[in-house]
């Protein structure tokens, strides 16, 4: 039986979206090939070009559907902001593709300052800003408003730092590229360690 015509076009277009994701996270902006997506989505780019309109828009749709992906397996956990980096850490285990595609969107698309549409991490510096409110995570008092008690850290700076030490093994590093073919007790090792280390950087005064 013929699926009906939107439900073909949809799932046309998601195959063309999950050959993209390969695509852009092996290649690159410059380096990808509409043809080679097309081909492995079993379609044709006048077809691609039609629900995307370009190769650069394909990107767009193909970044902002990965970074929806992460905040939609790994919500943050403001409480506990271990267990977040945890879980990320685990989610770059299984999707390397995603954190490769942000990296490849820093080199081609934005070098400095932020990565992403600003209001994307509103709910999580909501819920940091929150937590720190609340003491359940260290204020951070930095001293630098020449006042007594300083001044609370930005909530987006301890956004950044979890994240940041959640990719220390990340596909990206500069240092190793953990895969989830390693051991078991080698992942449950460095998840302690960075369970431990989050823990420490963030505990309450």
């Amino acid at each position: 039986m013929t699926a009906p015509p939107t439900a073909k076009g949809e799932a046309t277009r998601q195959r063309i979206m999950e050959a993209a994701t390969a695509e852009f996270a092996q290649h690159g902006i410059a380096g990808a090939r509409v043809d080679r997506v097309a081909a492995a989505a079993r379609t044709n780019k006048a077809q691609l070009y039609s629900y995307f309109g370009s190769k650069d828009q394909l990107f767009d749709t193909v970044f902002a559907a990965s970074m929806q992906h992460v905040m939609d397996v790994v919500p943050i956990s403001a409480d506990d902001l271990a267990d977040w980096a945890v879980r990320l850490y685990d989610e770059y285990l299984v999707r390397p593709d995603l954190i490769r595609l942000a990296t490849w969107a820093r080199l081609e698309r934005r070098p400095a300052g932020h990565l992403m549409d600003e209001r994307i991490d509103e709910p999580k510096l909501a819920a940091i800003a929150a937590a720190q409110s609340a003491g359940a995570i260290d204020t951070g008092d930095t001293g630098d408003t020449g006042g007594p008690g300083g001044t609370q850290v930005d909530p987006f700076d301890v956004m950044a730092m979890v994240i940041a030490m959640s990719m220390a093994w990340s596909p990206v590093s500069n240092v190793y590229a953990a895969t989830a073919d390693e051991p078991a007790r080698t992942h449950r090792r460095r998840r302690d360690f960075l369970r431990d280390a989050v823990r420490r950087a963030f505990a309450p005064d």
